[in-house]
């Protein structure tokens, strides 16, 4: 066990891991140390998060939830620091008494304090996995530059990362990542045409934030934990593969030249995959219970049928174009979801959505991060014009 707790802190600590990850932290205190906290509005929340945790370092960062906590001083612990907007998650994730970062705010929000917590030297887990996607060369040489660890937090990539230690990388033929296939994997497929949000957000196997549900209905999700992968493991494309696995239990496969696969199995619960992250290199008991051998259950693989999941071949495709493809990639995605969910565009329309901005965005195959960027605000305003008008 560590001399001292390792001391976390925790940006979108109101959504699902967040959640998850305070549950992690509330069974090891012996180990682990809660020292800062940020969501995006729900102010409340975050001061009974401070308050059970102890927690003096608060951001928030829509403006007028920080006035109404600033309003409140007595919610919080006292001496209670809050810290707003882009710039309040900027200075937390740089505190001089953290160790470790942990971002699972929700989108590409969390690029720039993720890129923070690096130059001052944090440990960087990360759940969020669009940062990557964004400007995943970026940040991996940011890390490498600054000596830093980046630890994935994702369930899949968590997995690749645990079968990979150990093994050189010259060893690795390929990476499966699972997909569960999200709510509308056994429906047919002329009913897709009728699916509302309430339909994708009934996820058979997790519990997760309404974005990261329906991109797993769509197998976007998937995509862009392939991107991901290329990155954080530094992979050819070809080396990224994925099939539906009903059951969420395995992870992961890790193919290794010799024909040899690893798999890593836990049931699925985001508490594994942040409590390795948080511990690492360490092991402690679980927050919930491990897989029951003793009950019989089966293990199911099927390969992934991209006609049905358009969105998945979409990735395979920028994953080849490079640059800032996916960057253009994500971001029509992000548009095309809410505008579903605010019931605005038809399920079957999202990839429709995402492929068309694909094509009218010009190939850049070497951009600098501003390059990227400017990419990613053009694709959301392509993305935008191609939403029917909203009904007055």
């Amino acid at each position: 066990m560590s001399a001292r707790r390792k001391r976390i802190v925790l940006l979108g600590a109101t959504g699902s891991i967040g959640e998850s990850t305070r549950r992690v932290i509330a069974a090891h205190r012996d180990r682990l140390e809660l020292v800062a906290v940020a969501g995006r509005g729900r102010w409340e929340q975050l001061a009974a998060i401070a308050r059970e945790h102890g927690v003096r370092e608060v951001g928030i960062f829509d403006d007028a939830a920080l006035a109404a906590a600033r309003a409140a001083p007595a919610a919080f612990p006292p001496g209670t620091r809050l810290h707003g907007g882009l710039e309040g998650l900027r200075e937390l994730a740089g505190l001089p008494e953290a160790d470790l970062v942990l971002v699972a705010v929700v989108g590409t929000l969390g690029l720039e304090p993720a890129l923070a917590a690096i130059a001052a030297g944090k440990d960087l887990a990360l759940a969020s996995k669009e940062i990557l996607v964004l400007a995943g060369p970026f940040v991996m040489a940011a890390a490498r530059r600054h000596g830093v660890r980046i630890l994935p937090v994702d369930s899949e990539h968590n997995a690749v990362f645990q079968c990979l230690e150990g093994h050189p990388s010259a060893a690795v033929r390929r990476i499966v990542l699972t997909a569960s296939g999200g709510a509308f994997r056994d429906w047919p497929v002329e009913q897709l045409a009728r699916a509302t949000p309430a339909d994708a957000l009934r996820h058979p196997n997790w519990s997760m934030g309404p974005k990261i549900t329906v991109d797993s209905a769509t197998l976007a999700n998937k995509g862009l934990e392939l991107i991901e992968a290329q990155h954080l493991f530094g992979l050819r494309p070809e080396q990224c593969g994925a099939v539906l696995h009903p059951q969420s239990i395995v992870h992961c496969l890790v193919e290794f030249t010799d024909g040899a696969m690893l798999a890593q199995l836990c049931p699925p619960s985001m508490t594994f995959p942040i409590q390795h992250a948080l511990l690492h290199p360490e092991r402690a008991p679980g927050t919930e219970p491990a897989l029951a051998l003793e009950r019989a259950f089966g293990l199911e693989f099927r390969p992934v049928d991209e006609a049905r999941f358009p969105m998945l071949r979409l990735a395979r495709e920028v994953m080849a174009a490079g640059g800032a493809a996916p960057a253009v990639y994500n971001a029509a995605n992000e548009v095309a979801v809410a505008a579903f969910l605010a019931g605005r565009l038809p399920f079957l329309a999202i990839p429709r959505v995402v492929e068309t901005v694909l094509a009218e965005m010009p190939a850049l195959p070497s951009p600098d991060l501003p390059a990227v960027l400017a990419a990613d605000v053009e694709a959301r305003r392509r993305a935008a014009a191609h939403l029917p008008a909203a009904n007055p």
